[in-house]
């Protein structure tokens, strides 16, 4: 399993233009469907170890903060060619076993990942009500196999902040997970 990191894009950047299919309702999604509102965008797909050890607490997030204001997407970059278990098909059997109600999309060019300067699985990035990055990196520092409950606790505290209309703490942890699987052809970002 190899551990990469989050590349941590600067603080204040604009949220990237994206229009995608959503592997459920299969219709596209653009990202101007989430303006005005803070957003919360996680890249993550279904056969990464790190996003299976988080997953549980994503349904929460939903549940705790979209009521309050909060938007929520993710997005699956992981090539088809390499991972053929991370296609749409596999992707909208996931959200509904979970039970996630946000939107499920299929970057199949892997060109908005390298948009958001997304480099692994999971990778979270939110944005406040004017679509400027708020915080980057990990959930909380619990891992596959290092004991650590999975509490969300830095994704949490940050999202409290930008619903509140304040920046979060710019001491701000890189997520660790799997690599997004480039297309073979194509390489990383």
């Amino acid at each position: 399993m190899a551990l990469t990191p989050s590349t941590m894009p600067d603080l204040g950047t604009p949220l990237p233009p994206f229009s995608l299919l959503d592997a459920v309702s299969g219709r596209t999604v653009s990202s101007e469907s989430y303006a005005g509102k803070p957003l919360l965008v996680m890249f993550i797909c279904n056969h990464c170890p790190f996003v299976q050890h988080v997953q549980k607490a994503f349904k929460p997030l939903e549940t705790d903060f979209t009521l309050r204001g909060l938007q929520i997407v993710a997005i699956n970059a992981n090539s088809l060619a390499t991972h053929p278990q991370d296609g749409p098909q596999p992707m909208a059997r996931l959200a509904r076993t979970e039970g996630w109600d946000f939107a499920f999309l299929f970057d199949e060019t892997q060109a908005v990942a390298r948009a958001f300067g997304a480099a692994c699985t999971p990778d979270f990035f939110l944005y406040d009500h004017e679509g400027r990055l708020a915080y980057r990196g990990q959930l909380d520092d619990s891992r596959p196999g290092n004991d650590k409950p999975v509490t969300g606790a830095d994704l949490r505290a940050a999202i409290e902040e930008v619903l509140a209309g304040r920046q979060p703490s710019i001491d701000q942890k890189p997520s660790i997970g799997c690599n997004i699987k480039w297309h073979p052809s194509a390489g990383g970002p």
